[in-house]
């Protein structure tokens, strides 16, 4: 593993080489799918600083890489401002660049992002605070979430395409099944 700035999310050589990386854990997937996957994992490791209250400036934020392209943690330096115009920047630019490396739409991209902060709202203990701290970012959908047997969950809008990358089944929560199947799905993930 290595650390890099967060910066380099906007060199368009470097993130074309963590999509080839990446590529080798996805061998069925498209480029602009191979995008969507990546941005699935990278903008969870990225809102991570924000959430915490940290600085998610791309230039305040070091990224540590794994061998395979993807992210394995985010940390920048507390930030006591304004969080919303520089989540806001960070993200646009983010969106952007793997759109433009990887041909996948920045829409698709955006939803992706809204599933991420959800999580990690959800992970912090602050799911109640989530459609506030997106409504700073007007270019989020609103986070959503679905209680199960007394237990919380995003409810997605996005899908991470990890079906159309591998051999494997869409995920519990993917949005791409019917609302029935999803929530007997996560019953029964629940045991």
């Amino acid at each position: 593993m290595s650390e890099v700035p967060a910066r380099l999310i906007e060199d368009r050589a470097w993130l074309d080489a963590q999509l080839a990386s990446t590529a080798k854990l996805y061998p069925l997937a498209t480029r602009a799918t191979l995008g969507v996957l990546w941005w699935y994992s990278a903008s969870m490791v990225l809102l991570g600083p924000a959430v915490s209250g940290q600085d998610p400036a791309l230039s305040a934020v070091t990224m540590v890489t794994r061998p395979d392209g993807l992210l394995a943690d985010a940390r920048s330096t507390p930030y006591t401002g304004l969080v919303g115009p520089r989540l806001r920047a960070m993200l646009t630019s983010c969106v952007a660049a793997v759109s433009a490396v990887s041909g996948a739409r920045e829409r698709t991209l955006w939803a992706i992002a809204t599933d991420s902060l959800a999580n990690r709202m959800l992970w912090a203990g602050r799911s109640a605070e989530a459609a506030e701290f997106a409504a700073a970012v007007p270019e989020l959908p609103a986070p959503r979430y679905v209680a199960v047997r007394g237990r919380q969950f995003v409810r997605r809008v996005s899908c991470c395409l990890i079906y159309q990358g591998t051999n494997a089944d869409k995920c519990v929560s993917c949005p791409r099944q019917t609302p029935a199947d999803r929530m007997a799905r996560l019953v029964q993930q629940l045991g």
